[in-house]
This record gives structure tokens, sequence and C-alpha cells, in this order.
């Protein structure tokens, strides 16, 4: 069967498009990739259009339109991820309307839908208490146990997405005097954290034990599995709420929705909390624009209000309400 134009363009735009000419990172494209697999479930399953018969005429904005319908009613997404899936398709239609400008005005159409409004959901961090509950959970009798108390530690120290944690490698150390590591955040760009020195001994100890100090072992990851490869993303969620869900046990009143990408927000706002500026944690944490940053800033103006309100307040006089100024009222009424 001879390919359609849509494969063969979107053949193009993930292979040779976004690594070759946008150098952007493999989960970069893989998030791509996973809008489009979504996108062709659809067709096929909602709209009974076979996969191997798509065509880009096919997708028009009546169509994106339902596809992100689809998406919030039936697979329960929140905004901000139909956002996510709209941009990847944005990205896509304006990488065709360059390559394929016979289908311009559609391009422009499909690139004309707006994105959807949403409120930002508040950063859920954990507390100094909380913090130090969860990192005191791991079993440290156990090799396992140990290596998850490294995992907290260094997740929480240097502030470090999932997928960057899941990318430290041995050689990224260095646990001479000042202790550091190196992260390859988002975009490819490499940034260099110091690292506590009660850190810095776990993790010495931790190479120790599982016989990585040897120059040959530099490139071997940091974190490894049972099956001794990186370890997951999924296998990385499940190690922290596995932990977490002790601390619920332990504290009853904590009931917030964490995630491993909360100890980056802990780490985020612990060191405003701590005097550090804006713009130095915009450095820490990888952040490309320091508007990002700036959620901290705002959750701990929340914080401060939510204190002030609990404080009790000084008495405020009674002031006459305006309708009492007799002159006042018939001046108004009169208007």
């Amino acid at each position: 069967m001879k390919p359609t134009n849509f494969s063969i363009q979107l053949t193009n735009f993930l292979s040779h498009y976004l690594a070759g000419q946008r150098n952007l990172s493999p989960n970069t494209i893989k998030a791509y990739r996973d809008t489009f697999i979504l996108l062709l479930l659809f067709c096929r399953d909602v709209k009974g259009i076979p996969v191997e018969k798509l065509c880009i005429e096919h997708i028009n904005v009546a169509l994106v339109d339902a596809f992100l319908e689809y998406l919030e009613k039936e697979r329960h997404c929140k905004i901000c991820t139909l956002n996510h899936r709209l941009a990847a398709l944005h990205a896509f239609f304006r990488y065709l309307q360059v390559t394929s400008p016979e289908h311009l005005l559609q391009c422009q159409q499909i690139l004309a839908i707006p994105f959807r409004r949403f409120v930002r959901e508040n950063v859920e961090y954990l507390s100094k208490e909380h913090l130090t509950a969860l990192l005191a959970q791991p079993d440290l009798s156990t090799q396992e146990g140990r290596r998850d108390a490294v995992l907290l530690s260094v997740l929480y120290d240097t502030g470090a997405r999932v997928q960057e944690l899941i990318d430290m490698s041995v050689g990224d150390l260095r646990l001479t005097k000042p202790a550091q590591i190196r992260i390859l955040g988002k975009g490819r760009k490499i940034r260099i954290v110091p690292l506590m020195e009660s850190t810095a001994q776990l993790l010495r100890d931790y190479l120790q034990e599982h016989q990585l100090v040897t120059p040959d072992k530099f490139d071997y990851p940091l974190f490894q599995s049972h099956h001794v490869k990186r370890l997951s993303r999924s296998g990385v969620r499940y190690i922290f709420q596995k932990y977490a869900q002790e601390v619920r046990k332990q504290y009853p009143e904590f009931n917030k929705s964490i995630s491993p990408h909360s100890m980056r927000h802990t780490k985020g706002m612990h060191l405003l909390q701590g005097g550090v500026s804006l713009d130095v944690i915009r450095d820490f944490l990888g952040h490309v624009d320091i508007k990002t940053t700036e959620i901290y800033a705002r959750a701990n103006i929340e914080m401060m209000r939510a204190a002030i309100e609990k404080a009790s307040t000084a008495p405020t006089p009674k002031l006459p309400a305006w309708k009492e100024n007799k002159s006042l009222l018939r001046w108004l009424q009169s208007l």
C-alpha cells in the first residue's frame, strides 16, 4: 500500500526535524510522539478512519476540536495536558506549512485554535517536618532501602526532575570538597549543582557498596533497577509513593497529593524561605525563564497570608455607611 502524505510528513517530523534541526531531547520527542499515538487511536476508534488511510486532509479544525474534547471527557485529561497536546499539534502544522505550502490555509486554521485558559494549581511541597519523615522511611538495614535513601536525598538536595535523576551517571559526581553533581536538563542544557556534605557522604558510601568507584564505571547509571539498568520514571514514582504512603500513616493530617516532582518544589520553596534570591533559584533548578521560578514566590506569599489570617487581628472601628449621609444620598439619587 502506498504511504499517505500524513505518514510521510509525520515520520520526517519526528525522526528528522525534531531531532536533527530542532535538537530536541529524546524525552521531548517522545512527548510529541505520544500525542500523535493518541490522535491515531482517536481517528481509528472514534472517527472510523483506518491508520493506513489517514491523510493530512482529514485533520481539520473540527477533528482537532473533537480530539481535544475526547481527551477531556473520555480520558479525563486536565486543561494543562490538553494544552500540551495542542502544542504538539501546533508544532507539527507549523512545520507542515513550510514543507507542504499547498496545505497553508489548513495549517493556519489549526494554528489559530487557542490554548485553554486555566488557573494554576498551588505548588505542592513538603514541610520540613514531613520531608524529614519521608527521608527517614527507607530501611537502612537492606541494600534496597539504602539505595532508596540515597535516591530520595539526591532528589531533594539537587532539585532534579525525575528524568534528570534517571539520567545521572557515576561520572557526573564529584564528591571531593566542594561536592557537586552535573545534571543534564531540558534542552540538553548542563548545570552544576552543589551537594550538601551529608548527601555527599551518603553517595560515597553508596558508590563503595555498589563498587562504582573505578574509572571504568563512570558511564554506569547512578541508580539502577534490579535488572542492573537505569530506573524508569514509573520506578522512581513507585519508590517515592511507597514511602509517602508511610508518612501519611504517621501524619493523618498530611493529605497533599504529591509526586517525585514535589521534592523539586520543596527544594525551591526551602531555598526561597532561606533567603536565596529568585535568579539564583532559577539557575539552581535549571529554569529557562524566571517567570517559572516566581511560582515559589507566589506560593510563599499565599502561605504568609494564611498565617496572618490565623493570627488575631486588631479590632477595627465601625465606619458609617454611606447611606446615612442624607445629603450625599439625595445627590446620588438626583443623578
